[in-house]
């Protein structure tokens, strides 16, 4: 098993979450965080196994709401949650389309600070919530859909360049020879 491409998934999200935390240009820019993660949860989901896709979300949700305002713990069902319907349904989807991976990028971006809006309204917490709000899930889903295709470039760069490639074995050696039936001659 090629534990490479899980390994550099889960390091991504690593990575994502705290310099989410500790550089704060976009959201100058902005006037909202953009959140990596979901477009790193349909790269998991589109390209590796469940398990992958499961210690994104477990792992990459503690790290985020370890950080963030939220409780601990509940950023893992909407990663989840986006996570898991495209892993089960991937062989139906257009995996290798920069568009669709837009499309993805932003539908995750946009669902996964839904999911989680709806899980802290249900669980009694009151989040500020106002018109700004809106423009941040759009600048949040915006942002998800251009960074997936990046994302998919440049872990396809990474797993070719760093990655195991297996060879291809053929059952012709390269310096055969082929013999001609000699009435051709």
């Amino acid at each position: 098993m090629n534990f490479f491409s899980p390994i550099l998934i889960l390091v991504a999200a690593f990575l994502a979450v705290f310099g989410e935390a500790a550089f704060s240009l976009p959201h100058c820019l902005f006037g909202a965080q953009i959140d990596l993660l979901p477009a790193l949860m349909i790269y998991a989901a589109l390209k590796a196994d469940i398990i992958t896709v499961s210690l994104l979300a477990v792992l990459g949700g503690l790290w985020f709401d370890s950080l963030s305002a939220n409780p601990l713990g509940i950023s893992i069902l909407p990663l989840y949650a986006v996570g898991f319907p495209i892993w089960w349904k991937r062989d139906l989807l257009l995996r290798e389309l920069s568009f669709a991976q837009t499309i993805l990028g932003a539908a995750a971006s946009a669902a996964v600070p839904a999911i989680t809006l709806l899980l802290l309204l249900s669980g009694g917490y009151e989040p500020l919530i106002g018109w700004g709000s809106l423009w941040q899930w759009l600048v949040m889903a915006a942002g998800g859909a251009l960074a997936t295709p990046v994302l998919f470039s440049l872990f396809d760069w990474c797993n070719h360049a760093l990655g195991y490639q297996p060879m291809m074995e053929t059952s012709f050696r390269p310096d055969r020879e082929i013999l001609r039936d000699k009435k051709l001659k």
